[in-house]
């Protein structure tokens, strides 16, 4: 099947200005569906947009399958940045007679478009469409880093079927699914007042990394190693407090500023590891004077800027572009190793496998900040080195 199959074209109309495009502008830099379907012969993109027209799944949060071309109204305006673009968007995935349709649609163009190495980024719908994006990875063969920037954990009662699921209970689908591929999950930004305390109960017990928002208040810079850890990565506009994206009928006073959901996105761009990013839960319905639209259309120009300005530093090769360090701990009870890129001057951790764990490596590389290695020179244990470890068993 092709991937012309899943999409319907745009409207030019509805996101070009009444003079056109400057030269400088995303919207002739852009490769868009409008008339013919992008070809895929030549390898000539690195990053595919598209567009869900379907939010049945977005509890109390109707419209957000407005979103697409609200978003597109924005982010082709903007002008390029010191990078050369080859963005492809293909329009937007029709409407499925069930939901479970949909799902089954965002699954196939995922997988298709990774293997051919193209960075999908899903705009639109609920939040329950990361269940979709993540069954891209079914057939990949690999296990999966998620992290989902969102203030609570979407683990409520699921009585759906089959595959369908809505935005509130999302995770239980993920969490459960079989085949098992999911290695870690990390949530960004929980309030702790939208999260019970059986939950995070629940989360340690499953040694996943889930962190306040307040850890994040003073240093913004402290979420880029646990992003730097995803494959892919699910963006809920509700974490950006309301003032900044009062678009969501589910805001609330608390959150990220539009800044820092900026820089979110730009490290997120920046991950090596990363293959897909989804930025959902945007309803057109609830924006004031196109304000959630405009901090969108930032956030993907910020990732698209962050995907320009990768280092390459991971997989750690060539050996001679890093540094390595060994720490001993205090009880004599083995020795840590760290890595830092010359490059970038980023960390990470070596977590051997159990033995017998792995046929072809020895060591799990897990993305770290200098404070753990710190932590390891003190002869302490860092908490991340133990959770991974925990993990691989």
């Amino acid at each position: 099947m092709s991937l012309t199959d899943f999409f319907s074209p745009i409207n030019a109309d509805s996101f070009t200005p009444k003079q056109g495009f400057f030269t400088s502008q995303l919207g002739l830099k852009a490769q868009i569906y409008t008339e013919s379907f992008p070809d895929f012969e030549e390898n000539t993109y690195d990053l595919a947009i598209f567009g869900v027209l379907d939010g049945r799944g977005a509890v109390n949060n109707e419209g957000t399958a407005l979103a697409p071309d609200y978003f597109r109204e924005k982010f082709y305006r903007l002008n390029e940045g010191a990078f050369t673009s080859r963005i492809v968007d293909l329009g937007n995935i029709k409407h499925g007679a069930t939901i479970a349709d949909t799902y089954i649609a965002i699954k196939m163009v995922v997988a298709e478009l990774i293997k051919m190495n193209i960075i999908p980024v899903i705009i639109g719908g609920g939040q329950d469409l990361t269940y979709a994006q993540y069954l891209g990875y079914e057939d990949l063969e690999q296990k999966v880093d998620l992290v989902i920037i969102d203030n609570q954990f979407d683990i409520g009662d699921d009585d759906t079927e089959g595959i369908a699921t809505r935005s509130d209970c999302y995770l239980n689908k993920i969490f459960l699914h079989q085949p098992n591929y999911l290695f870690n999950f990390s949530n960004v930004g929980y309030q702790t007042y939208f999260v019970n305390q059986e939950s995070l109960s629940v989360m340690d017990k499953l040694y996943f990394d889930v962190h306040r928002l307040g850890e994040f208040a003073q240093d913004i810079t402290l979420t880029e190693p646990i992003i730097r850890n995803a494959n892919m990565i699910s963006f809920d506009m509700g974490a950006i407090r309301s003032a900044d994206a009062a678009a969501n009928a589910n805001t609330t006073p608390n959150g990220f500023d539009g800044e820092e959901a900026c820089r979110l996105a730009r490290y997120a761009g920046m991950n090596d590891k990363l293959t897909s990013i989804g930025f959902y839960e945007f309803n057109p319905a609830y924006d004031n004077n196109g304000q959630t639209a405009f901090l969108l259309a930032q956030m993907v120009w910020y990732f698209v800027d962050g995907f320009y300005a990768r280092k390459k530093d991971f997989p750690l090769t060539p050996k001679s572009q890093f540094i390595i360090y060994r720490t001993s701990l205090k009880d004599g009870s083995g020795e840590m190793t760290f890595v830092k890129s010359k490059k970038s001057d980023r960390w990470w951790m070596q977590v051997p496998y159990p033995s017998g764990q792995s046929k072809n490596e020895r060591y799990h590389l897990v993305p770290c900040r200098y404070d753990d290695y710190q932590t390891a020179v003190n002869g302490e244990m860092p908490d991340l080195w133990w959770r991974t470890y925990q993990k691989l068993n």
